[in-house]
């Protein structure tokens, strides 16, 4: 008897500190957003400046600036056409933009919201870019409706981005 006691005793006190470590770490997750609001300028699909402040729009990946994509056959500047669309969501003046974390470029992660929208899911939506995991509803709705990039073929971003890593290695290693 005694030892069943003790087995539920050292079972409670390991899980009583695996609780209080999971406590711990949340806690030290736990920074406050950045907020911004006012004027931002869309620097391509994806990122904005207001200031000196770099933002990237957390859990999307709009095309390059310079990326092409193809549509009814022809080619179309579709990294131009994802920046003016992210300007123009963020060009109402109840736009605001908020984040914790930042990316390996320093950019803050954010969340923009504009008239009780999620502008990041309305990128996707729109198919002016592809979700990285949080906007999959979005990005299936955009598929299915052949909306935006998803009305021809493209690259993903991510692959336009990791080609020309690729090349630029190839040019270094040639000089």
């Amino acid at each position: 008897m005694a030892r069943g006691f003790k087995s539920i005793r050292d079972g409670v006190t390991a899980l009583a500190i695996l609780a209080l470590i999971w406590l711990f770490a949340a806690k030290l997750d736990d920074r406050p957003d950045t907020l911004h609001s006012g004027r931002f300028h869309a620097a391509d699909g994806d990122s904005l400046t207001t200031g000196a402040e770099r933002m990237r729009l957390k859990g999307i990946d709009a095309p390059e600036l310079h990326q092409s994509c193809e549509r009814g056959g022809k080619r179309w500047a579709c990294g131009r056409a994802a920046k003016e669309a992210l300007q123009a969501l963020v060009s109402e003046r109840d736009t605001r933009c908020g984040g914790a974390g930042r990316d390996h470029y320093d950019r803050l992660l954010v969340v923009c919201r504009s008239g009780g929208i999620d502008l990041n899911a309305e990128m996707v939506a729109r198919g002016m870019a592809v979700s990285n995991g949080d906007y999959e509803r979005e990005e299936a709705r955009a598929r299915a409706q052949r909306a935006g990039l998803w009305a021809g073929a493209f690259k993903r971003p991510r692959d336009v981005r990791d080609h020309e890593r690729r090349q630029s290695g190839l040019e270094d290693a040639r000089r």
